[in-house]
């Protein structure tokens, strides 16, 4: 459903949190390598990540990524996907096909437009907090 690009940047995202929760900056390199993505994408992706406000660069020789632990709370997912994504996830046709609406819809479309709304209000009401949290309390994780 979200490009590899995306699933790094949420799993990144994700990271980043968690390790700010305990006041540490976190490089690329360690982003990379917690997430299982090459070193040069995660950087690609980090960027997008920056330049869209969801996460902070220091750089220097104690610098890193982080995410202002006031801030954490108030970033939803869907901001992440939209970064990283865009919106096409909430207006791409099930099927691929590049005419596909509710004149001329896809065999799917009906079914995929229902989805596409669910998916749409968990991304807009699930918190960078809520996940971070989890991976902390060890309800979820990141990586096996």
């Amino acid at each position: 459903m979200f490009s590899k690009a995306c699933e790094y940047g949420i799993k990144a995202a994700i990271f980043i949190a968690t390790k700010s929760y305990e006041g540490v900056r976190v490089s690329p390199k360690e982003i990379a390598k917690e997430i299982d993505s090459p070193q040069a994408f995660t950087a690609k992706i980090l960027q997008a990540l920056v330049r869209n406000e969801v996460v902070s660069s220091v750089k220097g020789a104690h610098g890193g990524f982080e995410i202002d632990v006031n801030k954490i709370k108030s970033i939803k997912l869907s901001q992440i996907v939209n970064a990283i994504d865009g919106d096409n996830i909430y207006n791409g046709c099930g099927l691929g096909l590049h005419t596909c609406d509710e004149n001329h819809p896809c065999p799917v479309h009906d079914k995929f437009k229902v989805v596409r709304d669910e998916l749409k209000f968990m991304l807009e009401n699930t918190s960078l907090e809520e996940l971070a949290l989890n991976i902390k309390s060890g309800a979820s994780f990141l990586k096996i």
